[in-house]
């Protein structure tokens, strides 16, 4: 009995070995192309980075979702140019997303900067954003996040305005699904909705949109994403707005 009793062990932890992986980073590199109706396209190169405070376990969950259902603190960072026809476009930022450990809570912070540059005209714009949420997770896979979102254009505008943000990843039936939602209110003025199906937990379909009305922007989009293993991912998007089309790729690796 009891070398069946260690047998029986042993077999479990092989089973949660085999199904179970840990990683601890996540590095991207993405291509973004932006096609108007009436002006010259736009495409932009970009590189990002998160890395986890601990291993996050992927366990039977989407692995889209391992992260955010192991409930993973982690630090986060990107980095966008474009040079267009003399217009240089820079965006990068940094942030950081913490569980407060044997709790309920959740805490993000966030900084990033716009940079355009028109070398025609010899003109400048530069728009730096923060952003900071207190969030709490009243079940497994629901967090909800109030939060404050600034903006400063130099030379121009700024300001802070309350945000709103929840996220769901549940099942429905035999899937996952992941839903989201977003307000920003006063002067920004903008939300977001969107909802992925898991056909498997390795791929995802999905479709969102974004309104804004102080930038006058009305935009919609369908997207998909495969892990080819548990290390790699491909995804891509597009978006269609009012005026124009946007296209988007991007490839990860994790370890």
């Amino acid at each position: 009995m009891k070398k069946l009793a260690i047998a029986s062990a042993l077999l479990s932890t092989l089973a949660f070995v085999g199904t179970a992986h840990a990683y601890q980073a996540e590095v991207g590199g993405s291509l973004d192309y932006l096609d108007p109706d009436d002006s010259s396209s736009v495409t932009k190169f970009g590189v990002d980075g998160t890395y986890y405070f601990n291993p996050v376990q992927t366990r039977n969950s989407p692995l889209a979702e391992a992260a955010f259902l192991d409930r993973a603190s982690n630090v986060n960072a990107h980095v966008k140019y474009g040079d267009n026809s003399g217009t240089k476009d820079t965006n990068y930022g940094v942030g950081a997303e913490y569980y407060v450990p044997n709790s309920d809570f959740y805490l993000s912070g966030n900084v990033a900067r716009d940079e355009l540059e028109y070398d025609n005209i010899n003109a400048e714009r530069k728009l730096t954003t923060y952003g900071a949420e207190v969030g709490y997770l009243p079940v497994p896979g629901l967090l909800v996040a109030l939060g404050l979102k600034g903006y400063d254009v130099k030379g121009g505008d700024d300001g802070v305005d309350p945000t709103l943000r929840a996220k769901y990843v549940t099942q429905m039936g035999q899937h996952d699904v992941n839903l989201e939602a977003y307000g920003g209110f006063g002067d920004l003025d903008e939300f977001s909705v969107r909802g992925d199906y898991y056909l498997d937990k390795t791929l995802s379909l999905g479709v969102d949109y974004y309104n804004n009305d102080s930038l006058d922007k009305d935009e919609w989009g369908i997207n998909a994403k495969k892990f080819l293993n548990q290390q790699v991912s491909v995804e891509g998007r597009v978006g269609f707005g009012d005026n124009y089309n946007t296209y988007g790729v991007r490839a990860a690796y994790r370890f």
